[in-house]
């Protein structure tokens, strides 16, 4: 029997149990240090176990998955450290930092147990083990980041393992792990809270501000509004990559500074151009790092009852709606309606259906 212990059940950690719950020959048992917790990861049926006690949860443990926040993940090793682990156990995380975890699990790794850093590159608008799901992780990027050292043998292991979340496991050294994530991820993010509180300070002193601001602000903005003790760790453990990341980003800053000043159109149309040509390669339907949108938008007519009639339409054909948005303002946004799915299939879907009585833009 294959023994998998998961500490800190939520999005993350939920939908890998769940990936690999009811497997033949696998038990599943989860951690949490709420009682109210335990009972929840059993009433919906998450995991095989539950235990506030981390010495029950790792007893005989082949697999210890740490999904909790950054700013405990070392804390959590050191914890584990003080246990009688099977030998042989494989401790991994699903952080989004890896070099710190990295060289603190080796600090303090005992001899027999093996550490191999993880991030899965996927995520949701939702959060909690309500949103856990099996096909979170399909295909998407499961990073891996093993220090020198660790036998290839035990990465096959967690590699094969990971198989069963049908994500495409990926090694990377943790130190480049940290660098890229840094530039695709986490500068993202302090752009985002910067230019909102930037907008924010204007809104003090008119409120058109806040008005005006919808449509294609709030998209390139969305991820201002994560969590902030999350990526408080987050930032504070990437540090040295995000300063180095924010003087060239001020250096971007600078060239179109210099070029407003010179009334530089042909360098303003070049930038976009390149932006444009390498954004255009980016791949469309592969899960990443930051969260995807999945919308479409629909032009209506003003008649009573009519996004009730959408509404119908798409649960008739057992379409699941995650959200809807009527955009007051329609600066580059192309419809009235905005509908938003949990995957690229259900957005598909239901383009489909309601192009036949309506303008749909995707």
């Amino acid at each position: 029997m294959t023994k998998i212990a998961i500490f800190g059940v939520g999005l993350i950690g939920g939908s890998l149990a769940l990936c690999f719950k009811g497997k033949p020959d696998f038990t599943v048992v989860g951690h949490s240090p709420n009682p109210n917790s335990v009972q929840k990861l059993l009433k919906r049926n998450v995991v095989d176990h539950a235990t506030t006690d981390m010495a029950e949860a790792v007893d005989g443990a082949d697999y210890i998955f740490l999904c909790v926040p950054v700013g405990n993940l070392e804390e959590y090793v050191q914890q584990l450290m003080k246990l009688p682990l099977k030998q042989g156990c494989i401790i991994t995380d699903v952080g989004s930092t890896k070099a710190s975890i990295t060289e603190s699990a080796a600090a303090h790794l005992k001899e027999g147990y093996y550490f191999i850093g993880g991030h899965p590159m996927a995520g949701s608008e939702r959060h909690g083990v309500e949103a856990a799901s099996s096909h979170l992780y399909e295909n998407a990027f499961y990073v891996l980041t093993p220090a020198a050292g660790t036998p290839q043998a035990q990465v096959d292991r967690l590699t094969a393992l990971l198989s069963l979340t049908k994500a495409q496991i990926v090694q990377v050294d943790a130190r480049e792990h940290d660098d890229i994530v840094g530039a695709i991820s986490h500068l993202p993010h302090i752009i985002a809270v910067a230019l909102v509180n930037q907008v924010r300070g204007y809104n003090e002193c008119n409120p058109l501000y806040q008005n005006l601001a919808a449509g294609g602000f709030r998209d390139i903005t969305r991820i201002a509004s994560s969590e902030p003790t999350i990526w408080r760790d987050i930032l504070v453990n990437n540090r040295e990559v995000l300063l180095k990341l924010l003087k060239d980003w001020n250096g971007e800053i600078a060239r179109f500074i210099q070029m407003l000043e010179l009334s530089d159109g042909e360098g303003i149309v070049e930038q976009f151009r390149l932006a444009g040509e390498f954004r255009s390669k980016l791949p469309e339907r592969r899960k990443g790092v930051l969260t995807s949108l999945f919308d479409i938008y629909v032009d209506i007519p003003d008649h009573p009852g009519i996004i009730g009639s959408i509404t119908s339409l798409l649960g008739n054909a057992r379409i699941n709606l995650s959200n809807i948005q009527i955009i007051e303002s329609r600066e580059d946004v192309p419809g009235v309606l905005r509908l938003s799915f949990r995957n690229q299939e259900e957005a598909d879907r239901a383009s489909d259906l309601l192009g036949h009585d309506y303008k749909v833009h995707v």
